[in-house]
């Protein structure tokens, strides 16, 4: 009987793993996921490396802090020393899936710095930099859907680089990052750019629009708003695959994808389950479309493996009932425009806290071995 996760696999989910290490990687166990959970890509960001350095169980990186010491090297230095050494080692597992994959697959994302966030020409300076450093084909360079990174985003694309859009909350700023995909499509292959190299996906946010959306649901009280909890993140998320069909059956996206242009593929982020109350598998199960990625953390791939129940596409034939949603959410009272800048804002400052908590471990670390 086959496993969930190859029924995932088989309903045409990509499975990609919201984490990396060095020692993920030396033990086999990156290996291990790929050929036993049907693993096909790595998702990173700031904070999972800064949880991966400063684990006191982890000597994997004490030799390279030590020699970065020795060389004078800042702490942002080597930082980006110490990332692209492991993201280029997990891009070289992966080959052999990319490869299989005829270049879909296989994955492996870097994020810029997340201090770039509002600054459009030191995203685009800092993506090409790390598309260049790492010089791998089945990389992806993030880059955050914020009003600074969409320009930076359709330039990126534009000069080659293949790039994961992360942080997308809303509706509106999807269709404005498909936009930038298709805009910087048009500049490569104006550039004499073979499009077919180009890949993207857009991260669209599932779980924290539920946590944000249900804690208004809650103070507001009443019996219909309890009775949105645990919606809209779902709703959300189909509505956005909705667009993702729509925007890429246009005559624009047509004339692109006819001359090798590949899709930007929508990718599930946010995938662990926040609320005991409701299943862990839920952003797996209730989120099978064709085409997709679902990067998750280790514990919700687990427990997809161990028990989630695959049923086939649950996102095609449901934007009615997504729309429903929103219309109760609006019927009682929350503001969901509110709630996705809100999100937007948050997931920003998270990843600048979680940056700045990376320099302060590496910076410590690197006085210490000097």
């Amino acid at each position: 009987m086959s496993t969930p996760t190859a029924q995932l696999a088989a309903a045409g989910v990509s499975i990609w793993l919201d984490d990396l290490s060095r020692t993920r990687i030396a033990s086999g166990n990156l290996q291990e996921l790929i050929d036993t959970r049907n693993v096909t890509g790595v998702t990173t960001n700031p904070t999972i490396f800064a949880n991966a350095i400063t684990n006191p169980d982890d000597t994997s990186y004490d030799a390279q802090v030590h020699e970065l010491a020795a060389s004078g090297a800042s702490a942002v230095d080597a930082v980006f020393a110490a990332t692209t050494q492991d993201v280029t080692a997990a891009l070289d597992v992966f080959r052999p899936v990319w490869e299989a994959t005829n270049h879909v697959d296989g994955r492996v994302s870097i994020e810029v710095s997340p201090d770039l966030a509002h600054d459009t020409e030191g995203t685009i300076a800092q993506a090409k930099e790390l598309w260049d450093r790492i010089d791998r084909p089945n990389l992806l360079v993030k880059i955050p859907a914020t009003k600074a990174g969409l320009p930076a985003i359709a330039a990126s694309i534009g000069a080659g680089v293949s790039v994961n859009v992360t942080l997308i909350f809303s509706l509106e700023r999807y269709a404005e990052v498909i936009d930038a995909y298709l805009t910087g499509l048009e500049t490569a292959k104006a550039n004499g750019i073979d499009l077919s190299t180009i890949h993207s996906v857009a991260s669209f946010f599932v779980s924290r629009v539920d946590t944000e959306t249900d804690k208004r649901l809650d103070a507001i009280g009443t019996e219909a708003a309890l009775a949105l909890r645990g919606k809209a993140g779902l709703a959300n998320a189909r509505l956005a695959y909705e667009l993702f069909e729509k925007e890429f059956a246009t005559d624009r996206a047509k004339a692109l994808l006819d001359a090798g242009a590949n899709l930007q593929r929508p990718l599930w982020a946010s995938t662990g389950v926040k609320d005991p109350a409701l299943p862990d598998t839920l952003y797996v199960t209730e989120l099978v479309a064709p085409g997709v990625v679902n990067t998750m953390p280790e514990k919700t791939l687990e427990a997809t493996f161990d028990h989630a129940v695959i049923t086939g596409d649950t996102v095609t034939g449901r934007y009615d009932e997504a729309r429903e949603v929103f219309a109760g959410l609006a019927e009682v009272g929350v503001d969901f425009d509110d709630v996705t800048q809100v999100l937007e804002d948050e997931g920003v400052a998270k990843f600048i806290d979680s940056w700045h908590g990376l320099l302060t471990t590496v910076t410590e670390g690197l006085e210490a071995a000097r």
